[in-house]
């Protein structure tokens, strides 16, 4: 009963104390939003791309062309390799013979300029060239009208599939693209299907602002300089990974001619490779919203204390009618420490709810739908302030409990 009559006394010299009380407890909520902000808008980003990696599959693995650094090591310049070519790429799909899905693409720019009759795009749309193994593979789906038919992919047909924002961009009133014919880099090709919005983050170049040519149609636009090939195998066993890739491995040094001993002049990852990357990004961001919530709640803790200090002197005559009162110092220090938890937990409760709103929009403002709810962190967060309420409420009560009674009630 007593710790309930504590609690309720807390809550009434909160009462007592408003704009102090809530001064500081804006200091807490500062700290905990930044905390449980930063997190929730970790946890949303890592949601999307787990839901990106389970819609592509972890059965995947990529080959592309070497990255060519030039550096120097131990005095030796790196060898360069040449990027994959398009007779490279097709070779690898006629003779990799383990069960498997293979997609081939290419990036030809990202600042292409598309018109259909008088409206046009902005000159930022991603043109890409693809087999009819590409969509499947990436995680794409299609809202309307159909994917490359073999043909169209043999002979390089004029025909096209387009993002949902190029559609919005050239097509009005809701007109059906699909059967139409839209001008990019000096030719005309005909759209056969939409894409369904597949969002992105940060912005930047997406399926969502691109347009996917046939595959030996979008080659013949690299007359000039030279397009970069990529590979991406699909299997149906996971288990069988480390295999496929290893007769990926081979097939692709024997096309290449890489020499017994030397380095493969090609780069081979799995797909399981982009969620480790990720994982360690979200690490560092996790770490970065503790230690910016740290320094935040740190201050919060010595102004709490502070308060609480000048607290103890206010109410000097207060613990010596209590102490006359028969009040034991454990009970005097219990209800200056529930008074500190209170307006801890009064900051912490704010700062949860403006963290996980604050969080989930800045996840939103990156592309990525659907709401987080943190309770983890929510939990965490709590947790926090409670500590933080004993830490800096325990000198303070403990100094308060060390009074003595007779002096305290002389006290003016």
């Amino acid at each position: 009963m007593n710790l309930l009559e504590n609690i309720k006394e807390g809550l009434r010299s909160v009462n007592a104390n408003l704009l102090r009380t809530i001064l500081t407890a804006l200091i807490v909520a500062i700290g905990i939003t930044s905390l449980v902000g930063i997190l929730t808008a970790v946890d949303g980003i890592q949601a999307s791309v787990k839901d990106s990696l389970s819609e592509l599959g972890v059965n995947t693995f990529d080959v592309y062309s070497k990255r060519n650094r030039g550096g120097r090591r131990s005095g030796i310049t790196e060898k360069t390799a040449p990027a994959l070519k398009l007779k490279e790429v097709v070779r690898f799909i006629d003779n990799y013979k383990y069960p498997a899905s293979v997609s081939v693409s290419t990036s030809v720019t990202g600042n292409a300029e598309l018109k259909y009759g008088s409206e046009k795009t902005n000159p930022n749309v991603w043109v890409l060239g693809a087999n009819d193994e590409y969509i499947a593979l990436e995680g794409l789906n299609l809202t309307s009208g159909r994917n490359f038919s073999s043909i169209e992919i043999q002979y390089g047909t004029n025909v096209a599939i387009v993002g949902p924002d190029v559609v919005k961009s050239l097509y009005k009133e809701n007109k059906d693209p699909l059967g139409t014919e839209i001008s990019l880099l000096g030719g005309k090709y005909k759209v056969i299907g939409v894409l369904e919005e597949k969002g992105q983050i940060g912005g930047g170049n997406g399926p969502d602002n691109s347009v996917i040519l046939p595959l030996i149609n979008a080659s013949r636009m690299g007359t000039d300089r030279e397009l970069r090939y990529n590979i991406t195998v699909g299997i149906t066993n996971p288990n069988e990974m480390e295999f496929a890739m290893g007769e990926a491995t081979g097939l692709m040094r024997k096309i290449r001619q890489d020499k017994l001993g030397d380095p493969n002049s090609f780069e081979i990852d799995k797909s399981e490779s982009l969620a480790d990357t990720m994982g360690s990004i979200t690490s560092v961001l996790r770490i970065a919203g503790f230690v910016i919530g740290f320094i935040t709640l740190l201050g919060a803790c010595i102004a709490l204390m502070n308060i609480m200090m000048v607290s103890v002197t206010e109410r000097t005559r207060e613990v010596g009618v209590r102490k006359a009162l028969g009040a034991t110092p454990l009970r005097i220090r219990q209800q200056f420490i529930i008074e500190a938890i209170v307006v801890c937990l009064l900051g912490g409760v704010g700062g949860v709810l403006l963290g996980v709103g604050i969080g989930n929009l800045f996840a939103s403002i990156l592309g990525i739908d659907g709401f987080v709810m943190p309770w983890l962190w929510i939990g965490i967060g709590l947790a926090v302030c409670i500590v933080v309420g004993l830490i800096s409420g325990y000198y303070p009560a403990n100094k308060a409990s060390r009074l003595d009674p007779i002096e305290s009630l002389r006290f003016e």
